[in-house]
């Protein structure tokens, strides 16, 4: 069951959609935000192994931001119950930035593509 006003974020290498569950009893989900990439300037590029390509280095720091992101609002109490919904890969480098705060506020993962599917299809994978 998932509780009452938790934050639902459904993610993949480029874009999240954030939602809220307004239901008291059971899940039905509101859509808070739309999120894609941002390039940031002065991040350093490290050295990349020669079988990365820049769509890959792209994903992997748009999903690095977004757990960074995530971790801002654990740490202001802006979330109280998170689930995150991401493809096999977005959630792999999304876990390696998640912070203790945010950990512990984390009551389910997914790892699934879902970015496409209806607010009614995400509620029922979440069933």
């Amino acid at each position: 069951m998932l509780s009452h006003n938790a934050l639902v974020v459904v993610a993949d290498g480029h874009q999240a959609i954030l939602f809220r569950n307004v239901a008291p009893q059971g899940i039905e989900l509101s859509e808070l935000e739309r999120l894609g990439p941002k390039h940031l300037q002065d991040e350093s590029q490290g050295k990349q192994p020669e079988e990365t390509t820049p769509k890959d280095e792209d994903e992997a720091t748009f999903a690095k931001q977004l757990a960074e992101r995530l971790n801002r609002m654990a740490l202001q109490n802006k979330i109280e119950h998170l689930v995150i919904i991401a493809d096999p890969s977005t959630l792999g480098t999304m876990r390696k930035h998640y912070h203790k705060v945010l950990e512990q506020k984390l009551v389910r993962e997914l790892s699934k593509t879902l970015t496409s599917a209806s607010a009614t299809d995400i509620a029922a994978a979440l069933s």
